[in-house]
């Protein structure tokens, strides 16, 4: 039977091969979109634009997460157990006291956020703060801070960077090659099926791309749910919380595509996914979290 110890190192694993294989679609379909449009300089630009938009967008990420959730600072007076549950766990975690954080919200949710462990954010929603118990508080805020340990803003951000380079490469490609863009001889044969495999592979891209962002956001779910029991030495309380956030049917009223991933939970609800593949999902499914948990 599996171990946390192993549940953590195998998403550990599984993630950097998540990130391996991004890496290698991303410089060969930059090397093929470089060969046919023979103007490495347009490589070298969509790269910098790439780098520039998403870690401007990492280095901001908090104050545009607290804004678009609209969280408002949390005191140690009004959210007593929320604060000192957090102030302990920083301790244990060997971490500095993140910036707490309250979003207005009946939906039960919490989310981390921040460039780095000095720059960090841990916000609750108002009804998550109200559902819980102590014990489920704390296996909840465990989770975030584990985000925070496993430096998972990071992991994210370089999965965006690089989802985002192929999109704007796969674009480029498409039209440049429809208004003549490319120098190979596209009117020959062989020109012509590099041509079409060409286009096809550019629009298919984006969508692998997006799959494999999506994967790694599972992923780093389940380490956070790994780690974070091992930082409270009792997993059924996170896993107890789990089932009580899952029960909650609405979505949160600031719920946006944007910031989902960083939820604890899916901020659109169980249900928003429902006969959709699990590719496409934020989050692993609640049932599969709370059993990797308890097992």
């Amino acid at each position: 039977m599996a171990t946390l110890y192993q549940d953590r190192s195998s998403n550990i694993a599984k993630t950097w091969l998540l990130m391996t294989s991004f890496l290698v679609v991303v410089i060969a379909i930059g090397w093929g979109i470089s060969w046919y449009l023979n103007s490495p300089v347009i490589l070298y630009v969509a790269v910098a634009f790439s780098l520039i938009m998403n870690v401007g967008a990492y280095w901001f990420s908090d104050k545009v997460v607290l804004s678009m959730t609209h969280a408002k600072p949390a005191s140690r007076e009004e959210f007593f157990d929320f604060y000192t549950i957090s102030e302990n766990l920083a301790i244990t975690a060997g971490l500095p006291m993140p910036k707490l954080y309250v979003v207005n919200d009946p939906a039960p949710n919490a989310f981390a956020t921040g460039r780095d462990e000095k720059h960090a954010v841990v916000a609750a929603t108002t009804g998550l703060l109200s559902m819980l118990n102590k014990t489920e508080l704390e296996g909840v805020i465990a989770h975030e801070m584990s985000h925070i340990k496993n430096r998972d803003m990071l992991v994210m951000t370089i999965t965006v960077v690089l989802a985002g380079f192929i999109a704007i490469l796969a674009d480029m490609f498409i039209r440049m090659s429809f208004f003549g863009g490319g120098n190979r001889d596209s009117d020959s044969k062989a020109g012509v099926i590099v041509l079409v495999v060409g286009i096809l592979a550019a629009i298919l891209a984006p969508i692998a791309a997006q799959l494999i962002k999506l994967a790694v956001s599972r992923k780093r779910e389940f380490l956070a749910d790994a780690s974070g029991a091992l930082l409270t030495r009792y997993p059924q309380g996170l896993a107890s919380a789990l089932e009580k956030i899952s029960s909650y049917n609405r979505p949160m009223q600031s719920a946006s595509t944007a910031t989902a991933h960083l939820f604890i939970s899916n901020p659109f609800g169980p249900g928003a996914l429902k006969g959709m593949s699990k590719l496409f999902m934020t989050h692993p499914p609640v049932e599969e979290r709370i059993k990797a948990l308890l097992d």
